[in-house]
């Protein structure tokens, strides 16, 4: 299965992070990675040092294809070995079952996954399962372990299994070096009598499962991590003593002192312009269930009727949720209702339940499949996918069920994760039933929420359609379907007071049950908003916070010029002409073009030492001695290392130092004089070597890329500001464009009080509530010269070359007389260091280059001048 370029940044970003944290700690890493404040993940001692960090995807966004393709990638980032042990830890036991069964399964595309960057050495096994453990399986094969948080639990039966002493494991330990034993459970006078051990056996280490695992600090894998943030769940993850945890989950915990420590975060719009899944969801209030089943039928209809226009073979599918058996409309009254009624044909329904499991066994892919229809009540089975479902349609209330959530991801999915040709088979459908306009709407978005999606995304992923009055049965032409912002409606306990007429008229009220339900409309005022949410507290007031937070995204949304369809205008992007040929200039390029050879470069790694102990292997290649925290789960060498001689170790160097353009016979040489090298030195062994293989590899190839980048940094001055071979120049043929087709703002979105009015997007991404870069953007929403303006992102907006990575300004506007400006802010401490010098040099080339119509400043709080930010843009745009 190909991963999707967010699939491939977020491992990316995994494997860098867990590079620094040998190099740095952990918050110092994650602050090189994130530039939000890190939060220790948990107060409890053990956890506080060891990298803890999430991974937030929401539903539908291949959450555990990532998590069986991070292990190879914090096993070679961080833990420093050929086969880790892993644990994978899921909310229950019919996940875990399901997991476990995926993860053995040669032809599922999370073992597949495993078995391509392990060789096929892969071993999965559920807890209860660690008997068929072989001392040999550790070191060999990476193990990976399936579990729940429960089984981890002492007062649980299970948990009292894995902690127990076993004879079984007796091979194992006798394999572990003394100061591994040193650090786990011994047997207790409690254990003498549980298990009948002898008295002599007090003191010495304990034959457990659990025991066993802390020997190898296992690489901890947290699935719906915010099910597990817990004070007990910390006990048990640190009684494991990991190396480090991982979590991946839709919604992670946000508690501003121990939340989770987001990583690297997939937006909607991402998932949406990957293929991943269908957006906007078209939703359908009806007055009765009937009705709603009717809307869905029609539907999915209309949906099937177009899907015959589609190149791939797509069968337009209705899940429906019925009521429990002690409700009205259960799946049997649900099911002859489409049999009676709507003259379904019963081969083309399926009933999946407890205790019908009508899907057991079908391909719901095959072309000669018959299902259309598919009843359930709870959640259809973890990890069930069949992308052709369309359209959701509850008889339940959604407010109150979890399935919910479940079945709405499930229509999500893209068939086949790409685009339809027809637009109407690129979008989700829900029809359901309420007696309260508006309450489906409120209640879809809280589960939207729920499943990981942004408040500011929800505004604009759930539509209302509405259908025709054709008569069902009497008409053979089908209703036309049209959609538009779903009306926000608010349930208040009471009437908010002390409003303005004007801010009355944005409130229609009805009153049911002796509550109200208020319709409003407009952009609502901060007054409107307090007087709003004084009508309730607690939980209540939340979620009027959050239902007030999307409809004001809503209004921003169709407010915005970017919705509205305005033009910003195309950047020129710096292009370099080679020997005729024009091209974005790319540091990369330019090398390529010029050449470089890593022979011509010392292969000596300057400062290398052998040391005892744990602390065995340092190297300095910049000056500053890399602290290695950890070094890994491989406790000794296997026997497939004992006969390597150091040819066979140089060829094992060439598969894990890797710099794309060193041709192998180039790599080999280079590897064979560095190690040469290093062993002339005193003390030091092919042994020494092997025994911290890992380690060397990760600064051999820092010691190359630190060449590369040299070589980079000369070819780049000379191309960009000294060479006649190579001409800079600007075209129109490479031009930046910020619009909704090409690029759309991603989490995390500004949220502060202040309202922007030249904003060209709704959302604002990556702008903090507070600081100085806000005070900047205030004062560039303030320029009359100013028509739209962005905040430029990193790695996605507009970017300039530099000699290392590239340069993405802060702030891109355009002016009212067709001009661009570039503002980049630099603080006090940064606004002169030889970063902010470089970016300036390239900027100010650009724009030179541009004969006068691409404008850029360097802004700062207070320049030499004594002009404020205002003051410098001003004379910047004159």
């Amino acid at each position: 299965m190909q991963l999707k370029t967010y699939q491939q940044d977020a491992l990316e970003s995994v494997g860098r992070y867990f590079s620094g944290c040998l190099k740095k700690d952990v918050a110092a890493a994650f602050a090189d990675e994130q530039p939000f404040a890190y939060k220790v993940p948990s107060e409890h001692e053990a956890l506080r040092d060891i990298p803890y960090v999430c991974v937030r995807i929401p539903t539908g966004g291949g959450k555990t294809l990532l998590a069986s393709h991070s292990i190879e990638r914090v096993a070679k980032a961080y833990l420093s070995c050929d086969f880790p042990v892993a644990l994978w830890l899921v909310p229950g036991k019919t996940i875990k079952s399901q997991t476990a069964e995926a993860l053995k399964n040669p032809k599922h595309p999370y073992r597949m996954a495993l078995d391509k960057v392990f060789n096929r050495q892969v071993m999965v096994i559920e807890t209860e399962e660690f008997t068929l453990l072989r001392p040999q399986d550790f070191g060999n094969k990476a193990v990976i372990v399936v579990s729940t948080l429960q089984n981890f639990r002492v007062e649980k039966e299970d948990g009292r299994k894995i902690y127990a002493f076993n004879e079984h494991l007796a091979p194992h330990f006798a394999r572990l070096p003394s100061d591994v034993l040193a650090t786990l459970e011994t047997v207790k006078p409690t254990d003498l009598q549980e298990h009948g051990l002898q008295a002599k056996q007090l003191g010495k280490t304990k034959h457990s499962f659990a025991n066993l695992l802390k020997a190898y600090r296992p690489f901890v894998i947290v699935d719906e991590a915010h099910n597990a943030r817990t004070p007990l769940t910390f006990d048990v993850l640190a009684n494991l003593l990991p190396s480090a945890i991982l979590e991946f989950t839709a919604t992670p915990n946000v508690d501003a002192r121990c939340g989770s420590n987001v990583l690297y975060h997939v937006g909607a719009n991402v998932l949406k312009k990957e293929e991943m899944i269908k957006l906007p969801i078209i939703l359908t209030e009806h007055e009765t269930w009937q009705q709603a089943v009717d809307g869905a039928y029609l539907r999915r209809s209309e949906l099937a009727q177009k899907a015959q226009h589609e190149s791939d073979y797509v069968r337009p599918i209705v899940l429906f949720q019925a009521e429990a058996k002690n409700g009205a409309v259960t799946v049997e009254v649900l099911k002859r209702y489409l049999l009676e009624e709507l003259k379904i044909d019963e081969r083309e329904i399926a009933v999946v339940t407890g205790s019908q499991r009508e899907l057991d066994k079908v391909d719901l892919y095959d072309k000669n499949c018959p299902i259309l229809y598919i009843i359930t009540v709870e959640a259809l089975k973890e990890g069930w996918d069949c992308p052709f479902a369309y359209v959701f349609c509850s008889v339940q209330n959604v407010s109150s069920s979890k399935e919910a959530e479940q079945l709405l991801g499930r229509v999500l999915r893209m068939p086949y994760a790409k685009r339809r040709k027809m637009e109407d088979l690129n979008r989700a459908y829900a029809h359901l039933s309420s007696k309260s306009f508006g309450e489906t709407a409120k209640n879809l978005q809280d589960k939207l929420i729920g499943m990981g999606f942004e408040t500011l995304e929800v505004a604009d992923m759930l539509r209302m359609g509405q259908t025709g009055q054709d008569n069902l049965f009497d008409e053979h032409e089908l209703p036309v379907f049209q959609t538009a912002y779903v009306p926000t409606v608010l349930e208040l306990d009471r009437l908010p007071e002390n409003l303005t007429s004007d801010e009355q008229s944005q409130l229609i009220a009805t009153e049911q049950d002796g509550r109200f339900l208020v319709q409003v409309s407009g952009n609502l005022s901060d007054n409107l908003q307090s007087a709003i949410l004084k009508t309730a507290t607690g939980k209540k007031q939340t979620l009027l916070k959050q239902q007030i937070a999307i409809h004001q995204a809503k209004i921003a949304k169709s407010a915005s010029p970017a919705e509205q369809g305005r033009i910003f205008a195309a950047i020129p992007q710096l292009c370099v002409n080679i020997q005729g040929e024009l091209m974005l200039a790319d540091p990369d390029i330019l090398l390529d073009y010029r050449g470089w050879h890593l022979l011509d470069y010392p292969a000596r790694l300057e400062k290398f030492r052998v040391q005892t102990g744990s602390d065995s292997f340092a190297v300095d290649i910049d000056g500053d001695k890399l602290t290695q925290r950890f070094y890994g789960q491989q406790l000794h060498l296997t026997d497939d290392w004992l006969d390597l001689s150091q040819n066979d170790f140089i060829r094992w160097l060439d598969n894990h130092v890797r710099v794309s353009d060193i041709p192998q016979a180039v790599m080999l040489a280079f590897l064979q004089r560095l190690t040469d090298d290093l062993l002339a030195k005193p003390n030091v062994s092919l042994a020494d070597l092997l025994q911290q293989k890992f380690a060397l590899a990760r600064d051999i190839q820092a010691l190359i890329q630190g060449y590369r980048q040299k070589a980079v940094a000369d070819c780049y001055q000379q191309s960009l500001f000294g060479g006649n071979d190579v001409q800079a120049c600007l075209d129109a043929q490479h031009q930046f464009c910020f619009d909704l087709k090409h690029y759309a703002p991603q989490p995390p979105f500004y949220s502060g009080n202040y309202r922007f009015n030249k904003s060209y997007f709704a959302q604002i991404e990556d702008l903090k509530s507070s600081g100085e870069e806000l005070d900047c953007a205030k004062v560039i929403d303030s320029l009359p010269q100013v028509k739209h303006w962005v905040r430029n992102p990193v790695k996605r907006g507009f970017g300039l070359p530099l000699a290392k990575d590239n340069f993405y300004p802060d702030f891109i506007a355009e002016l009212t007389d067709g001009r661009i400006l570039v503002v980049e802010y630099k603080g006090e401490p940064y606004k002169t260091n030889d970063d902010s010098k470089e970016k300036c040099l390239i900027a100010e080339r650009w724009a030179k280059l541009s004969g006068g119509q691409c404008l850029f400043i360097m802004a700062v709080k207070q320049d030499e001048q004594g002009r404020d930010v205002r003051e410098q843009l001003l004379d910047t745009v004159a």
